[in-house]
């Protein structure tokens, strides 16, 4: 059987398996190991267990359980209300300060969590509510909370870009320095965006009230200032002790976890409850990632033993004499379809093993890639007909808020984020430039 033949098979298959409704990391190990089989006959079948193996090898997968802990420890104990309370302040006196304060929040939950469902739940729970009170414009501020979680999944430490490390076999540590610019860039053009609409259109996002303005005075601003800067500063100390070598990725993460705790208990809000939600969310995480790569890996390791990845390479470039550029690109409209029916994960486990040797012989950056990758992940996040993101603000946003309401406001964002694929795409270097003045040191 040709290798083209045999892509169709393994990836159709797949696809087939996962619209059943079947777990992702069930479906893609199951034709892993079926492929091998049915090629190889009853040796192969080992396939899977030597995945195993290696999974347990890979140290760095330690930092995923550590953390999600921190981000759900400093979520659960309610931080995460300090944070905004204290944007919320700040920014309020700002024709669309409130909806910039959100942003600002997404940001710091994206560098607290590493997942996108817990900015989209504290910005639906907690901002939405106080937006819509303040007479913002509903589609607007939606977009907001639904393009701000995004954020989570590029801003260290991001958990897909380390389940992208894995796959791909890059440093964790240059993919989430390469996703710092990035994710810094997207979200001051959101805050552009906000600002300058605001200031042609006040009504669309007006300014706190003077008489609430009133009311809080320069020491609660201080006092909430200082809780809202705690969070960060556990961040800035956990990245800052890894970048001086003073302790391993690992090790950090485990610093990052422990002061997440010690700072729930300083604010006077740990308890029983709070650690074991934050435990139970974490195991649960955690073991969804492990299944999803042990799955990747036995997939992965059938499709690159059978030589497919050159033959489809040899079809898009001898045969159809696209160029690299145009290969890339429909490499990622791929990703924008793929994204209106599966999460990043499943997205990219089920395309890994076809897309990232063949980028890297198309001679470009495998680390730029993963950047350009999740950021079509956050697009396709936003995405209708059936975009991730889409349906979790469905659930958790106010009565007043309809489908119409989400899918329109939404538009903007996707063309902000389309334009920050192409400055990343004319300027490399805005993801690039940190990690290798990291390696140069």
């Amino acid at each position: 059987m040709s290798s083209e033949l045999i892509t169709l098979f393994m990836f159709g298959t797949m696809m087939v398996l996962l619209f059943t409704g079947q777990r992702v990391f069930g479906v893609i190990g199951f034709v892993g190991s079926a492929a091998a089989l049915w090629l190889w006959g009853q040796g192969s079948f080992e396939m899977p267990f030597n995945a195993t193996f290696q999974v347990l090898n890979w140290y760095p997968l330690i930092t995923v359980p550590f953390f999600v802990f921190m981000g759900y420890m400093l979520s659960e104990s309610g931080m995460a209300s300090g944070l905004y309370r204290m944007f919320h302040v700040w920014f309020g006196p700002v024709k669309g300060g409130l909806a910039l304060g959100t942003i600002g929040l997404m940001v710091l939950i994206a560098a607290l969590n590493g997942l996108s469902v817990a900015g989209m739940a504290i910005g639906a729970t907690i901002a939405l509510p106080q937006l819509l009170r303040h007479g913002y414009d509903k589609a607007m501020v939606t977009g907001v909370v639904q393009a701000g979680s995004s954020l989570g999944i590029l801003i260290p430490p991001s958990v897909v870009l380390v389940l992208y490390a894995m796959i791909a076999r890059t440093p964790v540590i240059d993919l989430w320095l390469a996703g710092i610019g990035p994710g810094i860039l997207m979200a001051v053009i959101f805050a552009l965006y906000v600002y300058i609409r605001c200031k042609l259109q006040p009504e669309m996002g007006p300014a706190l009230p003077e008489e609430e303005r009133a009311e809080i005075t320069w020491e609660e601003k201080f006092r909430l200032l200082r809780s809202g800067i705690l969070p960060l500063a556990i961040f800035a100390v956990m990245m800052t002790l890894f970048m001086t070598g003073v302790t391993s990725l690992v090790e950090s993460a485990a610093v990052g976890a422990l002061l997440s705790v010690g700072a729930a208990w300083w604010a006077g809000n740990l308890n029983r409850q709070v650690f074991e939600d934050s435990s139970r969310n974490t195991l649960g995480i955690s073991c969804m990632f492990m299944w999803i790569i042990l799955g990747a890996l036995c997939f992965s390791s059938v499709y690159d033993g059978l030589g497919a990845v050159k033959a489809v390479k040899a079809l898009l470039v001898d045969t159809y004499d696209f160029s690299p550029w145009t290969i890339l690109i429909l490499m990622l409209l791929s990703f924008v379809i793929m994204g209106m029916f599966l999460d990043d994960t499943a997205m990219l486990v089920i395309v890994a093993p076809l897309y990232i040797p063949l980028v890297k012989s198309l001679g470009f950056n495998p680390i730029w890639f993963g950047i350009l990758y999740t950021i079509t992940c956050q697009i396709a996040y936003i995405t209708p007909p059936f975009g991730y993101n889409l349906f979790l603000m469905r659930a958790m946003a106010p009565p007043e808020i309809t489908l119409a309401d989400i899918y329109r406001s939404i538009i903007p964002f996707f063309l902000l984020m389309v334009l920050t694929i192409i400055i990343l795409m004319i300027f490399p270097q805005i993801a690039l430039w940190l990690p290798e003045t990291y390696k140069a040191m």
